[in-house]
């Protein structure tokens, strides 16, 4: 077909799909499914994940310090607990998503060795799926993978709750393997590089091991894997609503199998409003860099700040990437936790001077916004903030930015969906109201 035609029929398409702001308004619609007052409509009960971010006081919403809960405990206490005993928690925080309670000694032991187990992919699978097949985009490769893997399940379609675990362990441990090749081939298909396939190591835990397989074993300290795996915690769950989530809760409340619910899920992710943020604050943060002579100035980078709330500066959307968030409103527990890392990290990189200018953002850029607003609405700094530095100081390619949050959420798509299989068991389907009218059909005789 013509390209002309093609435009003029998108410009008509673009014209049948708009509709009105009025009539949302007049239906009450929760476009977004949020409430007026940015708070999220109420679509479902669970028991995984809690995201705290303001009180209800006499019917309004109170700005408060935030609060994530994983089954019941403080995000914060689970870290500071693991850390505190000088392991990694990855595994264990999978354990207490799937099974709803913290693990002892021994059953954290043989969970951790059956994921060693089930690291490794099918034979040929590497070739034919991932080599073979090539791939600008790691997130595709990974969904392709994902569904691919059905096709290997001779079980794929029992929703028993014994086979549903097996397939989301099998999954959870797979990601990183399947991630890190994906990688290495779109390196290697695309930037000409040498092509390096490591395969897993079994006295590795998953976060180091996943730098082994991306990096090699002589490019990560202690400290760089330690680190992954705080991320691969703070982004494995973060309640049922977050768009991913909640699209492992409406396809597999259809009765899906497993690889369809998770390859839905990371269709989601790979958008950029949910999982590309810490990629806009990156490109963000290059643009500060590059035009704010003095980072220690905060007149200066205040003055920038207010350049990009203008829509004069980066990329003219008036944002500032990684402050606010849909629920937390004075501080993202997340960002806290990652903030005490980073520093720690950025001293052993030589990078402070980068660390601290990230800081004199997250203190002057409220007040711009409050003053660009003229409004009194409270931002705070996003897990995501501080997400990109800290991969980069990892060495990690930005390519690999959001699969590493798949890497990490797939143990609470996992989660829900059991969740959702075993306590919903209703198919979700809400609403939606027609405006378009009624008209008659006419004949093609009589079209012009």
């Amino acid at each position: 077909m013509d390209k002309k035609i093609l435009l003029e029929l998108a410009e008509m398409s673009e014209q049948s799909s708009l509709i009105d702001d009025g009539l949302y308004k007049k239906y009450d619609v929760k476009r977004g499914l949020r409430n007026g007052d940015g708070t999220g409509v109420l679509v479902g009960l669970t028991h995984i994940g809690d995201v705290i971010g303001y009180e209800r006081v006499d019917g309004a919403v109170k700005p408060i310090h935030g609060k994530l809960l994983y089954r019941g405990i403080a995000l914060t206490d689970i870290v500071r607990g693991f850390q505190g005993e000088g392991r990694p928690g990855f595994d264990e925080t999978v354990f207490l998503l799937l099974f709803g309670r913290l693990p002892s000694r021994s059953e954290l032991e043989l969970f951790s060795a059956y994921l060693v187990q089930l690291r490794n992919l099918p034979e040929y699978f590497t070739e034919d799926m991932i080599l073979k097949l090539k791939g600008k985009d790691i997130m595709n490769m990974l969904a392709r993978c994902v569904l691919a893997l059905y096709t290997l399940d001779e079980n794929a379609d029992d929703l028993s709750t014994h086979n549903i675990l097996e397939q989301s362990i099998s999954l959870i441990a797979k990601f990183p393997t399947i991630i890190a090749y994906a990688y290495h081939s779109m390196r290697h298909q695309y930037h000409h590089k040498p092509l390096s396939i490591r395969y897993p190591k079994q006295h590795l835990h998953t976060a180091e091991n996943f730098l082994y397989m991306v990096k090699g074993g002589a490019r990560y300290t202690p400290l760089d894997a330690k680190t992954l795996d705080l991320l691969l915690v703070l982004h494995a769950e973060h309640g049922g609503g977050n768009n991913s989530s909640f699209t492992t809760h409406v396809v597999s409340s259809s009765g899906t199998d497993t690889y369809s619910a998770i390859a839905a899920a990371i269709g989601s992710l790979r958008g950029p409003l949910h999982g590309g943020a810490n990629l806009k604050v990156m490109g963000m943060m290059d643009d500060i860099k590059e035009h704010v002579v003095n980072w220690k100035d905060e007149h200066e980078v205040s003055h920038y700040l207010t350049k990009i709330l203008h829509g004069e500066a980066f990329d003219g959307s008036g944002k500032i990437y990684g402050l606010g968030h849909a629920v937390y409103t004075l501080s993202d527990p997340r960002a806290v936790l990652l903030k005490e890392q980073a520093r720690e990290l950025a001293e052993e990189k030589g990078r402070l001077d980068e660390f601290e200018l990230y800081n004199v953002i997250a203190r002057v850029a409220p007040k711009a916004f409050s003053e660009f607003k003229g409004s009194s609405a409270v931002i705070a700094p996003n897990v995501d903030f501080y997400s990109g530095f800290v991969y980069d100081c990892l060495g990690i390619p930005r390519e690999i930015y959001t699969p590493l949050f798949a890497m990490a959420r797939i143990a609470g798509w996992c989660a829900h969906r059991l969740e959702e299989l075993i306590s919903s068991r209703k198919i979700i389907r809400p609403a939606y109201k027609n405006v378009a009218g009624t008209r008659g059909y006419l004949p093609l005789i009589e079209r012009n």
